[in-house]
């Protein structure tokens, strides 16, 4: 089925609310979610423990009904035209899931088999070969690895060659040798067209892959945006400083800095929002009080300070 949208994921005004069992109070996991993904992102959405992923991935594979709102695949409410908007994606959970009895080539037989696929237009050993499992086919799946079976479940997904692939924390459990192949995998597969709705609670992952950022916190989207925007967006920066002539005994004194700290390796570390001090007028201030710089470390926002700014603001 050939179908192109602008967006490959819509939702509008999204919620869900798990009613409580007698005496418990009802959960919103999802609160007026609203989101855009484009058609060729790698689009991850992040947040902690309960914010709602799990939530959204499984109202958009059907397997939870929504309470309100729209979601849609390529263009195809997920409801209303439940047939096309399934054919137009493949998830990927974090749960191992697989028969053990079965042989990787009858797992992806069998899936395209459920999808429709006719046996004409399956090719289930290219889709091993792909994710480096061609040696594998005709084993019993109990047999493989950790890492094996992960990239079989993805390409089980992949069977009916879906445009848009969900991968829920594809990488949870995996050494870092695998890691790194997975984030290959998954650009591959993003370069041959397919758009990637990830989850992860990797931060270095999420920055190293995505090209889109959103965050999820309560069930409601706190922030959204390109990857490198979001990273520009913190209002923060940190450079460690090392002085020939600085034992940390005088207090320093650098106007509108936030923070000055005397470590224990003997840098000094100053904290300053970039809108009020630029690095050179710290650097002068320092060289006014007679200190010698014999080293600078700058170090840059990553995605960590991203996440924990958003998460406690809505804390708040």
């Amino acid at each position: 089925m050939s179908h192109i949208s602008e967006y490959a994921i819509q939702t509008n005004l999204l919620n869900k609310i798990y009613k409580g069992k007698k005496g418990q109070v009802s959960k919103h996991a999802l609160r007026d979610f609203t989101i855009s993904i484009k058609s060729g992102q790698i689009y991850g959405l992040l947040g902690p423990n309960g914010a709602g992923k799990s939530t959204f991935i499984n109202i958009l594979a059907n397997s939870v009904l929504k309470t309100s709102g729209t979601a849609k695949i390529m263009g195809y409410d997920i409801e209303r035209q439940k047939r096309d908007a399934r054919s137009l994606i493949g998830i990927v959970p974090q749960e191992l899931n697989l028969d053990p009895f079965f042989k990787p080539i009858e797992v992806l037989e069998t899936q395209a088999g459920l999808y429709g696929v006719p046996k004409k237009e399956r090719d289930s050993i290219g889709l091993l070969r792909t994710l480096r499992l061609e040696d594998q086919a005709y084993v019993y799946a109990r047999t493989l690895s950790g890492g094996m079976r992960r990239r079989l479940l993805i390409a089980k997904a992949m069977t009916h060659k879906p445009l848009v692939l969900v991968l829920d924390e594809p990488t949870a459990g995996v050494d870092v040798e695998l890691r790194h192949e997975l984030w290959d995998l998954i650009r591959d597969l993003n370069r041959e067209g397919t758009t990637i709705l990830l989850t992860t609670h990797y931060l270095e992952e999420a920055q190293s892959l995505c090209d889109h950022i959103g965050i999820i916190n309560k069930g409601t989207l706190v922030a959204n945006a390109p990857t490198q925007d979001l990273l520009r967006s913190l209002d923060r920066k940190q450079i460690l400083i090392k002085a020939s002539n600085y034992d940390g005994q005088k207090e320093l004194k650098i106007n509108s800095v936030g923070s000055i700290e005397f470590g224990q390796d003997g840098y000094i570390s100053i904290t300053y929002q970039p809108s009020k001090i630029n690095f050179f007028n710290i650097l002068q201030e320092l060289e006014n009080q007679n200190i010698t710089i014999i080293d600078i470390i700058s170090k840059e926002t990553d995605l960590e300070d991203i996440f924990l700014e958003f998460v406690r603001e809505k804390k708040k």
